[in-house]
């Protein structure tokens, strides 16, 4: 079992060191604050305690880290554990810049380390569940996706609306279609803290022709974890939210009869919701880490597909800059 070495116990961090360590693989973990760090000793009593970073990694005693620190600090985090020959599993978004998250994944492969971000919702039974009626074709062609992602908080000052939610949206539109946009447009409004956007809209275009859309806010009444896929013969709903239906599958679609000059009428048949697997994403995700370390990163597709994420994320935070300028 590979050991891993775990940074950042604040917000996300306890969860990720619960998991590891219930998978038998947490080693040692790290922060700066010294009540944190006294928290996890008791929690974790055979795991290693650091409060210097570049101590652990110099350790000996762990062959990966898990970076789940704040996001400004990802991309330097990470590179660090990669030159120290660790494999890396860092939380989203892994850089907040195209140009580092090129130079860790091209380190990852130089290397022939494990680099896997952690999109979230690429490991939800419900996101495969959905991907694989897509695969299978039985939506049909794909028109367009679009997500929600709003909530009324957690209000954040280091990171906008696009960075905090977008990135698990928009990770998971990018799997489902499989291509990056070559067109994307944002505009939203900064209302709490000057610079950082509380509520944003994304529009993005596709080679292909299909679309996609994503409405992110931290200031709604509403609080929704959709993601609605249009296909030419059915539709497809992801919500998060709901604790049964995951999933909820709906045929329905445009229909042009064969004895028309030419009208598109609508059809409309059975609305069904397939049985979801109850596992945990995160458990998944982080088993999946390690299987990786174990057996090798192979093509690298996870490090790959995080940085088309970040360049997207980069493209879209350029264009919402242009609106706000």
């Amino acid at each position: 079992m590979p050991r891993v070495g775990l940074v950042g116990l604040g917000y996300w961090g306890p969860n990720l060191a619960r998991n590891f360590d219930d998978l038998g693989a947490l080693a040692a973990v790290c922060d700066l604050d010294a009540e944190l760090r006294d928290r996890a000793a008791a929690r974790y009593p055979g795991a290693r305690i650091f409060s210097d970073y570049d101590e652990m990694l110099g350790s000996g005693e762990i062959d990966a880290v898990v970076v789940a620190t704040p996001v400004p600090t990802h991309y330097e985090l990470s590179r660090r554990a990669l030159a120290a020959g660790k494999h890396v599993f860092v939380e989203k978004p892994p850089a907040m810049r195209a140009s580092e998250m090129e130079e860790l994944v091209s380190v990852a492969e130089g290397r022939g380390l494990v680099l896997m971000p952690g999109h979230l919702l690429l490991y939800h039974p419900a996101v495969r569940k959905v991907k694989s009626l897509i695969d299978a074709g039985e939506l049909g062609e794909i028109f367009c996706i679009y997500g929600n992602r709003q909530n009324l908080g957690v209000i954040r000052k280091d990171e906008n609306a696009l960075w905090s939610l977008g990135v698990h949206d928009l990770s998971v539109i990018l799997h489902l279609l499989g291509e990056e946009p070559n067109e994307v447009w944002a505009h939203g409004n900064a209302f709490l803290t000057p610079g950082v956007e509380d509520v944003v809209f994304c529009y993005l275009r596709f080679p292909s022709g299909r679309i996609a859309h994503m409405h992110l806010s931290w200031l709604d009444p509403h609080k929704m974890r959709k993601i609605t896929v249009v296909g030419r013969d059915k539709m497809v709903v992801f919500d998060d939210m709901e604790l049964e239906r995951k999933v909820t599958v709906y045929e329905k679609g445009p229909w042009q009869p064969a004895n028309t000059y030419g009208e598109w009428r609508t059809r409309t048949g059975d609305i069904f919701s397939p049985r979801i697997p109850n596992d945990e994403p995160l458990r998944l995700e982080c088993s999946h880490f390690l299987e990786l370390v174990e057996r090798g990163p192979g093509d690298h597709v996870e490090a790959r597909d995080g940085l088309a994420v970040v360049r997207a994320l980069e493209a879209l935070q350029s264009t919402l800059e242009q609106v706000r300028a």
